[in-house]
C-alpha cells in the first residue's frame, strides 16, 4: 500500500542505513519499525504480564512477592550485624 510519510532527517539516514544493510527496501525497513513499536509497551507502562527488563540501562531483578523495599535504615542495621 502507498503512502506518503513525513520523517525527520536523520529517522529516514538511519533508515536507509539499516536497508542497505540488510538489502531490503526502505519501506520493508519501516513496516518493521513500525510493527515492532506497535507491539512493544509504551515506554514506562508497567504491567504485571510484561515488564522491561532494564531501567536507565540497568538491569532489574524481579521482586519477590513478600519482598519489602530496602531502604537506608536496613542497610545500616544489616552493616552493623555483620560489624
Amino acid at each position: 500500500m502507498r503512502t506518503t510519510l513525513q520523517l525527520d532527517d536523520d529517522v529516514l539516514a538511519a533508515a536507509r542505513v539499516l536497508a542497505r544493510q540488510q538489502r531490503t527496501s526502505l519501506g520493508a525497513v519501516i513496516s518493521e519499525l513500525a510493527r515492532q513499536a506497535l507491539v512493544a509497551p509504551a515506554p514506562g507502562s508497567c504491567s504485571e504480564h510484561r515488564r522491561s527488563d532494564h531501567r536507565n540501562g540497568l538491569p532489574l531483578l524481579p521482586l519477590k512477592e513478600q519482598g519489602a523495599p530496602v531502604d537506608l535504615e536496613l542497610i545500616n542495621s544489616l552493616r552493623n550485624e555483620l560489624a
